[in-house]
């Protein structure tokens, strides 16, 4: 399985420049705990292993240059990760725009419903998978892993209850795990879950009411507000709005100010 099929993450290292030839174009494959291919010489692909394993950790496309045998190689290092996986949970209005909007931002997108005519390929051409499920064991099929995203909007909160119980059960922890409802609702399922046994720290998990509040109303705002939340988990954000006009026309007044002052006739 290819790291963007969801394998391990590898780096790919090309010779681009070479003393030979015969050399240029060659490709040797390194994970973290293996390595497969040679650049053609031992000792070179010892240190390809090296810059590699640093690449992985850089996540950093670049050429480094080797001083080998008294010449220079130039190496291509080109890091693979997989691609993360967002399972949407639930098949209805909201799940659909959703799926579109994570599809181009690169997410492996999984959609899961207990409805055969809503778990539909025609409803989302986006997702790589379409799971018809029981909501008593919904995840059978999807291996929850510390890097799934998971967004829960089912068409009723007993089903997200449901599901919440069996993921907060699992020993593994997903990247994200949001839940849809008013904070009401929300409230309500969480004293539920407190009294069924499952720990309050647990359910700082849970992101619950979902998205960032930007005012959406319709399914396409409130997948456009879950989106920008999956981005900002994603990327490390605040969430913020980036707009600083306060401080941009201050500064701008301030050289203004400044300009007259230095174009002032003296007197």
């Amino acid at each position: 399985m290819s790291a963007s099929e969801g394998g391990e993450p590898v780096v790919l290292v090309t010779v681009v420049t070479a003393p030979n030839a015969e050399n240029v174009g060659a490709r040797l494959a390194v994970t973290a705990s293996s390595m497969a291919g040679t650049l053609g010489n031992s000792d070179l692909d010892g240190r390809a292993v090296e810059l590699a394993r640093a690449a992985l950790d850089s996540r950093e496309r670049c050429v480094r240059k080797v001083e080998f045998g008294r010449v220079v190689w130039e190496l291509y290092l080109e890091p693979q990760y997989p691609q993360l996986e967002l399972v949407i949970v639930g098949a209805g209005h909201i799940a659909r725009p959703l799926c579109k909007i994570a599809a181009l931002m690169e997410f492996r997108v999984t959609v899961l419903d207990d409805r055969p005519e809503f778990a539909d390929p025609k409803w989302f051409p986006g997702a790589s998978r379409i799971l018809s499920v029981e909501w008593d064991d919904p995840f059978k099929e999807v291996n929850v892993a510390p890097d799934t995203f998971i967004v829960l909007v089912t068409r009723g909160h007993k089903y997200d209850y449901d599901c919440i119980q069996q993921l907060l059960e699992m020993e593994v922890q997903p990247a994200y795990l949001g839940m849809i409802g008013s904070r009401r609702r929300v409230t309500a399922a969480f004293e539920a879950l407190v009294g069924a046994g499952v720990a309050p720290a647990r359910l700082q998990e849970v992101r619950a009411p979902i998205g960032l509040d930007i005012g959406a109303e319709t399914p396409e705002e409130i997948a456009v507000a879950i989106a920008a939340e999956l981005i900002s988990v994603r990327r490390g954000g605040g969430g913020a709005a980036l707009t600083q006009q306060e401080r941009v026309l201050a500064r701008v007044a301030r050289r203004h100010e400044t300009s007259m002052g230095q174009n002032r006739p003296d007197v």
